[in-house]
């Protein structure tokens, strides 16, 4: 196959792009379209402008579509072209066996994009046979949607419901106890909030994109329902052998533009630089399965910074995979992601289906795409909305230590989730 490239004449931002594509996709009867947007393969944006999803329930197949990518000849660098375009969800792996309303995972194939570099240029890049003409038929049908204007695409949604806080408390008291007792030294312990939602999921994201600015955020949807991904953590990024992962562990609330001096209390934290140099500690044994003995290395640890409300502490974690495996070796390795189940993985993942009232669905675990091109990049799927029929859920949690206080891990969920509610409940008009 080849990649082939044209430059398109709008100025329209990626996100304002979407509800465009969507409404284009819905009056042609086919898929809708998906979207990665903040810092994705050194680019603003890659949107797909139509995108079928199949739904995936085996982890091993989950992991294993990604890896199946075509030989390209010609690839410019810097692009995309194409690739496969999905979601892990975190119940792939929960011991329970529970499941969300939407499939525990899903992919589907895109041959052609539309890529925002970091100059704003809109690329058209498609994957074509060798012996196939230029599509120039797909560049008249993405213009014509593009130039759709006039359109109103937005949402309506009721308040969301809280867990009781007494709940939550319970499940982080049982957690430290936990640790106390020898069981492990970190979870990850999370609740649900539902609420009502009708409307363009599009118009959702792309108002999200608009006021948060997250660096890696993501848009999926099918018949099954839709996922609007705010979050700001890159879970992996492999670009040819080199592998990256960027937990973000560690987090107290932001007023504010200007520093308000969280940033340095965060990192003079006890607690949450121990949260944080634990979970960096995992995410190294996860690449460490899979990368060339020596390679993983450390180059920033405990980075102060800023996300949609609050603070963050972030590592970085590299290795060079090793001869041999691909990007299903890697995924089965480290799925789902350290930072959002704890230390050690499988006493978490377990204590998790003990103390958590409902399964975590697509929320944290892992959206993005593998292109033949430009790799592979997935998020964490955190400060993540998942729309089903006619309801909506965002998942919320932290790193319960053994110095967490319950009330205060409540309250940092409800920092977290602070920003994302009063999204949801102020669409534009």
């Amino acid at each position: 196959m080849r990649l082939v490239r044209r430059v398109l004449g709008t100025d329209i931002a990626p996100e304002h792009a979407l509800p465009r594509l969507a409404a284009s996709a819905a009056s042609r009867g086919v898929a809708p379209p998906a979207a990665l947007c903040g810092e994705w393969f050194g680019s603003r944006a890659v949107v797909v402008p139509s995108l079928s999803l199949t739904p995936v329930s085996d982890p091993a197949e989950a992991f294993a579509i990604p890896a199946r990518l075509p030989e390209i000849r010609d690839a410019a660098p810097g692009a995309v072209g194409g690739g496969w375009f999905g979601y892990l969800g975190y119940d792939l792996t929960d011991p329970s066996g529970r499941s969300g309303a939407l499939p525990p995972a899903a992919w589907g194939w895109a041959d052609h994009v539309l890529r925002w570099d970091n100059d704003g240029q809109c690329w058209l890049e498609a994957l074509v046979p060798d012996d196939a003409a230029d599509p120039a038929d797909l560049l008249s049908t993405v213009e014509s949607a593009l130039a759709l204007d006039g359109l109103t695409a937005t949402w309506s949604a009721g308040p969301m419901n809280l867990p009781l806080a007494s709940t939550h408390h319970h499940a982080v008291k049982s957690c430290v106890h936990a640790i106390e007792a020898g069981e492990l030294f970190q979870a990850n312990i999370c609740c649900r909030f539902t609420g009502e939602f009708s409307g363009s999921a599009p118009a959702l994201f792309a108002e999200g994109v608009r006021r948060l600015a997250p660096r890696r955020a993501a848009h999926l949807a099918g018949s099954w329902g839709s996922i609007v991904s705010l979050s700001p953590e890159l879970f992996l990024a492999r670009h040819g052998r080199s592998v990256r992962s960027t937990p973000i562990k560690g987090t107290l609330p932001r007023r504010g533009p200007a520093d308000d001096g969280n940033a340095q209390r965060l990192r003079e934290s006890t607690k949450d630089v121990a949260e944080n140099v634990m979970i960096t500690d995992l995410v190294r044994n996860d690449l460490g399965r899979v990368c060339t003995v020596g390679s993983v290395t450390v180059p920033e640890l405990l980075a102060v910074r800023p996300a949609p409300g609050v603070w963050h502490l972030e590592s970085t974690v590299e290795g060079e995979l090793a001869g041999g495996l691909s990007d299903a070796d890697l995924l089965a390795a480290t799925f789902p992601p350290g930072s959002v189940t704890g230390a050690p993985k499988i006493r978490s993942l377990d204590l998790i289906a003990e103390l958590e009232a409902s399964g975590r669905g697509v929320y944290t675990g892992a959206i993005g795409c593998a292109s033949p091109i430009a790799g592979l990049e997935l998020n964490v799927a955190i400060r993540t909305f998942e729309i089903h029929r006619d309801t909506i859920a965002l998942g919320v949690g932290g790193g319960i230590t053994a110095d967490s206080d319950a009330e205060a891990e409540w309250q940092e969920c409800l920092h977290k989730s602070a920003p994302l509610t009063r999204l949801l409940a102020t669409p534009p008009r």
